[in-house]
C-alpha cells in the first residue's frame, strides 16, 4: 500500500479490527474506524497517543444501510477518498440447531452478512469513479468446511464467500479487487472469551491476521489475491 491511502475498518474497537487499524496506521494509512459501541473512540485515542493522528471514528450499526452510507460520505469528506474497505465486524455463537432461536439466527446474519453487503455497496461508487479500490472481508476457515454447534456462524461465512466471489467478478473491470481472509483459531475476545489465556498461547494472534490484510491490500494494481487461509500449526485443519 502507498502512504496516505484511506481505509475504512469495521469492528475496530478491539481484537482483529484494532490490530488491523494499528498495522495500517504504521504504514501511513488514514483511518476511518467503525464500531458498535463507544469503545471505538478509545481505539482512536490509543492511536493518537501512539502518534497516529489521521484517524476518525464512528459508532454505528454495520447492518444499517443509512448509517454506513453516511460514514462513508463523512470519510470522503474528511480524507477526500476511500481506497480500502476492511469488513471485519462479526459476531458468533455456538449452539445446536434445535437450541438456536430465530432472533439469534437473524442477528448473526445481519452483522456478518448484511454488514458486508451494506459496507461494500456504500464504497463502490467512490471506488468505481477512480477505478481503484480493495475490499477485504475477514471471514473464517469455517467458510470452507462445517462444524457442529455452529450452523448459524458457519452459514454466514459460506454466504460471505459467495458474496465476495460474485462481487469480485462484477467490479474487476473497474480496477477493484475483492478478497477474503479466512483465519482459523485466533486469540481474541470472540464469543465472549478472554484474550491472552494459557489455552490460547499457540493460537494465531490478531496481529497475524492484520499482517495478512496488509499483504492482500499491498498487491500490485494488476494483481488480486482472492483468498488467504491461515491457521495455527496446532489446529487440525481439513484439507478437503
Amino acid at each position: 500500500m502507498q502512504k496516505n491511502q484511506v481505509a475504512i475498518v469495521t469492528g475496530a474497537s478491539r481484537g482483529i479490527g484494532k490490530a488491523i487499524a494499528f498495522k495500517l496506521a504504521e504504514i501511513g494509512t488514514k483511518l476511518s474506524l467503525v464500531g458498535s459501541s463507544e469503545e471505538i473512540h478509545k481505539t482512536r485515542e490509543e492511536l493518537r497517543e501512539a502518534g497516529f493522528h489521521e484517524v476518525i471514528t464512528h459508532q454505528v450499526d454495520v447492518s444499517n444501510e443509512e448509517q454506513m452510507q453516511d460514514l462513508v460520505e463523512k470519510t470522503v469528506s474528511q480524507f477526500g477518498t476511500v481506497d480500502v474497505l476492511v469488513n471485519n465486524a462479526g459476531i458468533g455463537f455456538f449452539k445446536l440447531v434445535e437450541d438456536t432461536n430465530v432472533d439469534e439466527w437473524r442477528k448473526v446474519f445481519e452483522v456478518n452478512v448484511q454488514g458486508v453487503f451494506v459496507g461494500s455497496k456504500a464504497v463502490l461508487p467512490y471506488m468505481k469513479e477512480k477505478k481503484f479500490g480493495t475490499i477485504i472481508t475477514i471471514s473464517s476457515d469455517v467458510g470452507r468446511y462445517t462444524i457442529p454447534n455452529g450452523a448459524a456462524y458457519t452459514a454466514t461465512k459460506y454466504a460471505v464467500q459467495g458474496f465476495s466471489g460474485a462481487l469480485a467478478q462484477e467490479v474487476r473491470e473497474y480496477g477493484i479487487r475483492v478478497g477474503t481472509i479466512n483465519p482459523g483459531m485466533v486469540d481474541t475476545y470472540f464469543n465472549n472469551s478472554e484474550q491472552g489465556t494459557d489455552d490460547k498461547k499457540e493460537w494465531l494472534k490478531a496481529e497475524n491476521v492484520a499482517e495478512a490484510v496488509i499483504y492482500m491490500a499491498s498487491a500490485p494494481k494488476h494483481m488480486v489475491i482472492d483468498e488467504i487461509v491461515l491457521h495455527p500449526l496446532i489446529q487440525q485443519y481439513p484439507i478437503s
